[in-house]
């Protein structure tokens, strides 16, 4: 059953209510009621309750997790930045401090969006950067392109521009850490 607020989930005959993200509810609207679905929870046990968070996939899930690490971002908020923006958008935007774009989600001040970007810069990884497109599952960085954006950020760059660089330069068949600085440095 979907509601405003929540999907009730059934599950060996009782029911969980579960806040959903954006993305995890649209994926379970398209479920029909005897049909099984599938989202990834979060249960947060608080001396005032019992909650169920529901998600679309680990990415966002993770994201949340690191959101609501932030002191004065509670799950209501991570969940409404996750229902605002694509996780993507969300790592983007924190690890190029754009907090006007944060700060542009109901209910996320500006004061919090910059706590958010200042505790959480340089806790976003690469794979978070990328993001999922077109709906397919990322899939996890090689080490091998994590030590290249590391030795990208080293010369000077950012780390979203490190990570661009080197998803380029593997487009283009780069392989190695080598390899992928090379073609990042010659199409300079």
């Amino acid at each position: 059953m979907l509601a405003p607020d929540y999907v009730l989930i059934v599950a060996g005959g009782v029911g969980y209510e579960v806040v959903c993200s954006g993305a995890a509810f649209s994926r379970l609207s398209g479920v029909k009621q005897d049909e099984d679905g599938e989202v990834y929870t979060y249960l947060q046990v608080r001396e005032d309750g019992v909650s169920l968070f529901g998600f679309a996939d680990l990415q966002e899930k993770s994201l949340f997790l690191k959101l609501t690490s932030v002191q004065g971002v509670g799950p209501k908020v991570a969940i409404s930045v996750l229902s605002s923006m694509r996780p993507a958008d969300v790592s983007e935007a924190i690890a190029t401090a754009d907090v006007k774009r944060l700060s542009s989600v109901k209910g996320l001040g500006k004061k919090t969006a910059e706590r958010i970007v200042l505790e959480l810069h340089g806790k976003i990884s690469a794979d978070e950067l990328i993001g999922t497109e077109g709906g397919a599952r990322p899939s996890l960085p090689a080490e091998e392109d994590d030590d290249a954006v590391s030795a990208l950020m080293g010369l000077g760059f950012t780390k979203q521009e490190s990570t661009r660089a080197v998803e380029r330069a593997k487009g283009t068949g780069a392989k190695t850490v080598e390899e992928i600085i090379s073609a990042v440095l010659r199409g300079m």
